[in-house]
């Protein structure tokens, strides 16, 4: 998963790239094109299997604020 993920994000700074580079010689619609579709690429496929991946096997419950997290963080002080 986590060589996925780099050439996933790797193909997606080329894209990104290679679309800036379209749009500054002068075919700004294809260029357009390529950085809204790397936009959504990167917003709806690349965001949502990395977070899944980064979660994989934590649990939420330490990270919300409870009564029990919150009075542990009282008693720190």
């Amino acid at each position: 998963m986590k060589y996925f993920l780099r050439l996933l994000f790797l193909l997606i700074v080329t894209s990104l790239i290679t679309g800036l580079y379209v749009n500054n010689t002068g075919d700004t619609l294809l260029g357009n094109k390529i950085i809204g579709f790397t936009v959504l690429t990167a917003a709806f496929v690349f965001m949502p299997i990395f977070l899944v991946h980064r979660w994989k096997g934590k649990n939420l419950k330490d990270y919300t604020l409870s009564k029990e997290n919150l009075d542990k963080l009282r008693d720190l002080d």
